[in-house]
């Protein structure tokens, strides 16, 4: 393997995902960019998996040298991310669902706007023209328009939809950004698959701190999971938004980027 800096670093979470394994999709990661031109490696960012999830990491790994496993104990999927994001040297940083819910071929769009645009960030948007949302229940689409609606309202103005599991981050962007995460910094260990609104924080920060984010419509599809518990999990990511402004206004973040 070379040992320039990779072009880019796709950046996947994980917990207990024998369900995916099975069907398939850490091959369709592989197929995909086995095929592409640039420089990549993948980082398989593991939640303290108790279900042979990482058994299976480390035989997709030795498929091919430029995929990497990183153990975390299981604190949820921001500190998960985290790790992954800052053990990663690529030029770019993608961070992607597991469950390839938007198919990492979204990617080429994504660097056609790097060439274009040069941004420091561009995210996945399930919202917007050219958007497809696939086998979403009412309730839950519904749901994500009235918290966005709450983050729109006190935290991040403009953006559609912050918690598309898709976002693509320059090297500088990464290290600034997620170095400065305080409400979802490094979670005591958990006992459940909370995500919350660490992508909020992310993108609060991202205004916070000038970087220029560019909205992309995507491809979804809904993948039923027992992990979202609607009514508890919407009110512990407002009760998190709440904590993202009060850490501001009590100077709990760094007052620029540089």
């Amino acid at each position: 393997m070379s040992t320039s800096q990779p072009f880019i670093s796709i950046v996947i979470p994980s917990y207990n995902e024998m369900k995916n394994i099975r069907h398939g999709v850490l091959d369709e990661v592989l197929s995909f960019l086995q095929e592409q031109s640039f420089s990549w490696e993948v980082v398989l960012s593991d939640d303290g998996s108790s279900d042979g999830t990482v058994e299976e990491l480390e035989k997709c790994a030795k498929k091919d040298a430029r995929i990497r496993v990183l153990e975390n104990p299981h604190r949820g999927k921001a500190p998960t991310v985290k790790a992954g994001m800052l053990k990663a040297t690529g030029k770019w940083r993608l961070f992607t669902d597991f469950d390839q819910s938007t198919p990492l071929s979204e990617l080429t769009t994504f660097l056609q706007i790097v060439k274009q645009q040069n941004p420091d960030i561009i995210i996945g948007s399930r919202e917007g023209d050219g958007a497809q949302r696939d086998k979403e229940p009412f309730h839950r689409h519904l749901m994500g328009r009235v918290f966005n609606t709450l983050v729109q309202l006190l935290a991040v103005p403009g953006i559609e939809d912050t918690q598309c599991g898709f976002k693509l981050f320059s090297q500088d962007a990464t290290k600034h950004l997620f170095n400065n995460l305080v409400i979802y910094g490094d979670e005591v260990e958990r006992t459940d698959a909370f995500t919350g609104a660490f992508d909020v924080e992310l993108l609060f920060l991202a205004r916070k701190y000038n970087y220029q984010v560019v909205e992309q419509p995507i491809v979804w599809r809904h993948a039923a999971s027992d992990r979202v518990s609607p009514v508890k999990d919407s009110l512990r990511m407002f009760r998190d938004i709440v904590r993202i402004r009060l850490a501001d206004l009590t100077g709990k973040y760094r007052s620029s980027h540089s």
